[in-house]
């Protein structure tokens, strides 16, 4: 049993979900004053007071709506903002997938309890190995989405300068936090390092030529190193485990010779007229 499966065993669900508690106030702390951000450069855009809070409600990703908010502040139609948000957001497709098995119940269930797959989260609740702590996961999310929402009412009620958090330097939270979430991932498994490497070199490469949103997807392509090398683990890890039950095998062998060597004896014993 590896240390992922231990902790499970271990942790009790409340405990996982007070834990998640804990790890994403953090991230709910900064996602607020993002959404602050977001509230207020909408309203500016003339979204009025009910639409910013409903997408805030509806999509909870900085990224894509800051995304909308781009494409729409540039001119651009409402088709070609919500394509640009929608690419964004689809690194929750491999994310959704890495953790679906860690889901349970049915396929309603499971979706709804995909819900809760965001980018902190996520990350916060990997155990190592491909393995996930949803109640965890469910913990830190439930605290950022209401941060979220009541962050973007604040800044569409108030409406503050939209250059304000710039200007404070408190919009670099968020990253500082990420950053911190994948020095913590790589520490813990040697795997992730040379993908969170490509991934960084591809994003500073691509930061020169296109926005952050499209320079963070193609960084994720990075990932497919850890997938190209998962098989080659896996199979690592199975000739392990059968080397570990044939040694088994071997070492129960010689608590079997008496009996075996009795039973021979008796089946002489019988066949000898």
């Amino acid at each position: 049993m590896d240390s992922s499966r231990q902790a499970e065993a271990v942790v009790s669900p409340r405990a996982s979900f007070l834990s998640g508690l804990r790890t994403g106030s953090g991230l709910a702390a900064a996602s607020f004053l993002l959404a602050v951000s977001f509230g207020a450069i909408s309203t500016s855009q003339g979204w009025g007071h009910l639409a910013p809070v409903i997408c805030s409600m509806a999509v909870f990703s900085g990224s894509a709506q800051f995304a909308l908010l781009a494409a729409l502040g540039s001119g651009g139609g409402p088709a070609g903002a919500v394509l640009s948000a929608a690419l964004i957001n689809s690194r929750f497709i491999p994310m959704g997938i890495a953790v679906a098995g860690d889901l349970r119940g049915g396929r309603f269930r499971r979706a709804l309890e995909g819900q809760a797959v965001v980018d902190g989260s996520w990350a916060a609740a990997h155990l190592g190995g491909g393995r996930f702590d949803r109640y965890l996961l469910f913990g830190a999310t439930a605290i950022q989405w209401p941060a979220w929402v009541a962050g973007t009412a604040l800044g569409v009620v108030v409406s503050p300068d939209p250059d304000l958090l710039h200007r404070l330097g408190l919009d670099v939270l968020t990253p500082a936090l990420f950053l911190a979430l994948l020095f913590d991932e790589v520490r813990r498994e040697r795997i992730n390092r040379l993908p969170a490497l490509l991934g960084a070199v591809i994003a500073a490469g691509l930061i020169v030529f296109l926005p952050a949103g499209p320079a963070l997807v193609g960084a994720a392509l990075a990932a497919l190193v850890a997938l190209f090398r998962t098989p080659a683990r896996h199979r690592q890890a199975d000739e392990t485990d059968e080397t570990t039950a044939a040694d088994t095998t071997e070492a129960a062998e010689p608590a079997d010779m008496p009996e075996r060597a009795l039973r021979s004896a008796r089946s002489d014993e019988e066949v000898t007229p």
